[in-house]
């Protein structure tokens, strides 16, 4: 009784101090709590399927932003680590029967020797160059899918995947509570030591290489991070629709992460998670005016580009909070002065 007393007066103490002092950290608790209770309030199976989906393509756009976003290295390859996690889980659940939890695992451990396959001989490129590389690897890897169909399923895939559970609602929680977690991590690092030298890389990589960090280390480090998250995305994936097929190494799915991450906000790992909650659904509900859905999705992506070029949760941010000038710390907007240093904010 009294450990639990403990637990719940240092919670109460966190939730009071470290949440609820900030509009956006508020918003985020807020979000955890909705995805968890939507369950116990809709049980529209399709409804559940978007969003298990989001939640799925939530960690895919977070693993980016941690790369490139973060660090600066421009990966328009990003769908191979997607469908490197996917077939990995594929094949080893199909070839040994292996169960989702631990067929996942393994998967994004092979999309993280894919992130090192690509982070080697692309250290020495920045910029387009590196972009362009990138890109080239999951087209290879496509070639390799069809060359070998008795492995991959060659243009079918490898469909009759274990289910992750037997009932949606359960699928739902496992996949939820699977994004909330890991972005939650890939949120905590960029938040440590380790986020601090990838800012610092992306800005001034020789002011870093002259400080005595060893630069090529930590993005290998970030190579493997990036590939490891998205290759649980991609395992996740793979076992809820039950099928891994080439439509997860295709150029488009590189671009639309992209695409999240720019509409969301870069450097935030949240910003991307909040742009694909928002437009995914919203490409399904299109999904009533066939016609004109890529036209309308595209008008929405330049109206926010245009307006917010930040993105859009970082602009939402920047009309509720204030940064202090003297010590960074954000404050509530409505606040005179900082609630750490006490300096002026106005």
């Amino acid at each position: 009784m009294n450990l639990l007393r403990y637990y719940l007066r240092k919670f109460y103490t966190l939730l009071k101090n470290e949440i609820l002092v900030l509009p956006s950290r508020v918003a985020v608790l807020i979000f955890f709590v909705t995805l968890l209770l939507i369950p116990l309030l809709v049980d529209d199976p399709y409804l559940l399927r978007v969003l298990i989906l989001s939640s799925i393509f939530a960690i895919f756009a977070a693993s980016w932003d941690l790369l490139s976003g973060f660090t600066g290295q421009v990966n328009f390859g990003h769908a191979l680590f997607f469908g490197v996690g996917a077939y990995g889980a594929a094949i080893l659940n199909r070839e040994t029967g292996m169960p989702p939890w631990a067929s996942i695992p393994l998967g994004a451990v092979a999309a993280v020797a894919a992130g090192l396959t690509v982070g080697i001989p692309c250290l020495r490129l920045r910029g387009t160059y590196l972009a362009l590389t990138t890109l080239a690897f999951p087209i290879i890897l496509m070639g390799l899918v069809f060359a070998f169909p008795t492995l991959t399923g060659g243009e079918l895939g490898i469909s009759g995947l274990s289910r992750l559970a037997m009932s949606r609602i359960a699928n739902y929680y496992i996949v939820v509570i699977a994004m909330l977690v890991l972005v939650s991590i890939m949120w905590k690092i960029t938040d440590s030591k380790m986020g601090i030298i990838f800012h610092a890389i992306r800005e001034d990589e020789l002011a870093v290489k002259a400080a005595g960090i060893n630069t090529t280390k930590y993005k290998l480090i970030a190579f493997c991070l990036s590939g490891f998250f998205a290759g649980l995305a991609g395992g996740l994936y793979a076992h809820f629709m039950r099928i891994a097929g080439p439509s997860t190494l295709e150029v488009g799915m590189s671009f639309q992460v992209v695409i999240w991450c720019v509409f969301g906000g870069m450097v935030t790992i949240w910003g991307p998670v909040g742009a694909v909650f928002i437009l995914f659904p919203m490409l399904e509900l299109f999904r009533m005016l066939p016609e004109i859905r890529q036209l309308m999705f595209a008008i929405v992506v330049l109206v926010i580009l245009l307006y917010m070029p930040g993105g859009l949760l970082p602009w939402l941010r920047s009309k509720v909070e204030h940064e202090c000038p003297r010590c960074k710390i954000r404050n509530i907007a409505t606040r005179k002065v900082c609630r750490v240093c006490a300096a002026q904010i106005h």
